[in-house]
């Protein structure tokens, strides 16, 4: 019996492959030592912008209590009645966040390329003297600044660290009356001294981070380095001397309840 011939199609050399997704292009760039190094700076702009302005509004403080307690319930009212109460407030908070999150990620991230890179530590005391104090201690200033954060929230917006070694007879954190925190915080030395620690360390990090920015944004022109410097200087200095004013004035009677 014959058996029927089976036709079969036509062969190809191509092979049958299955196509891979493309990652998202932010996360390609990411992934590159060079998108890391713009997502540290861009974050940073961010985190040296919050705090300048969280200082300034804060000066308030000097024109007492009915101004500073205004300031901070403008801060809960914004956009309000479009969003509700304090809606704003608490999406810059989680943009902050956010922020703070990938600003110690791609730190991270860019530490550990660099040992990859450099397999070899450095042979001569000379190449670790070239950097500045600032530089060298960007990452002890930065773990300094990120715990104080916690302990300024459970301080002044949480509320529990605020009664921390106070008398009952000088009362409890209120929620609504900030003037009053802030003051019954700073009259306790060992807090005083604590932030004024952290602020020196905050000004010491912002002072590499701010100089450093330039050259992660490309915005490192020679004509421009010794703007880079003062603008560093600058920034860091007034966010020292506005916030270290604050408790010092608390302990020497200028500002009080």
């Amino acid at each position: 019996m014959a058996q029927a011939i089976q036709s079969r199609g036509p062969v190809t050399g191509t092979a049958v492959t299955t196509k891979k997704r493309r990652k998202f292009f932010l996360l390609d760039l990411y992934g590159t030592a060079v998108g890391k190094k713009y997502a540290m700076a861009i974050s940073g702009i961010m985190l040296v912008g919050f705090v300048l302005v969280h200082m300034v509004g804060n000066l308030k403080m000097y024109l007492g209590a009915e101004d500073f307690n205004h300031y901070a319930e403008f801060l809960r009212e914004l956009l309000v009645p479009i969003l509700p109460r304090t809606v704003v407030l608490w999406l810059l908070r989680f943009g902050l966040l956010a922020a703070v999150g990938v600003h110690i990620h791609a730190a991270m991230s860019l530490t550990r390329l660099n040992r990859k890179a450099r397999s070899v530590k450095y042979q001569s005391p000379r190449d670790y003297q070239v950097a500045t104090f600032a530089s060298r201690t960007m990452r002890w200033t930065g773990i300094i600044v990120f715990l104080f954060v916690f302990w300024h929230l459970a301080d002044l917006t949480w509320g529990f660290a605020n009664n921390v070694g106070v008398d009952a007879a000088d009362g409890e954190f209120v929620r609504g009356d900030a003037y009053g925190n802030v003051v019954r915080s700073f009259e306790r030395v060992p807090v005083a001294v604590l932030y004024i620690v952290a602020n020196i360390a905050l000004g010491t990090h912002l002072f590499h981070g701010v100089w450093s920015l330039f050259q992660s944004m490309g915005w490192n022109n020679p004509k421009f380095k010794k703007w880079r410097k003062n603008i560093a200087i600058a920034v860091s200095t007034l966010v020292v001397v506005g916030n270290v004013s604050f408790p010092i004035a608390v302990l020497a009677g200028i500002v009080g309840k």
